[in-house]
């Protein structure tokens, strides 16, 4: 089940919703009780060990 990350327009309270069905979303804000709160645009980690040419100086080490 995917977490998304809402924020509510009128308090500004950020929070998260487990989200049990495709349709399923936060109704209200569980700070101040605002309906429709917005869904954010999240990001998301890696595993340990993403790699980027940063750890490699000249950019030609093996992964």
């Amino acid at each position: 089940m995917p977490i998304y990350e809402y924020q509510c327009e009128k308090c500004g309270h950020t929070f998260e919703h487990l989200a049990r069905t495709l349709s399923d979303r936060a109704k209200k804000c569980p700070k101040c009780g605002a309906r429709n709160p917005a869904k954010q645009l999240s990001t998301f980690s890696t595993s340990e060990g993403s790699h980027s040419s940063a750890s490699c100086p000249t950019g030609t080490c093996s992964l």
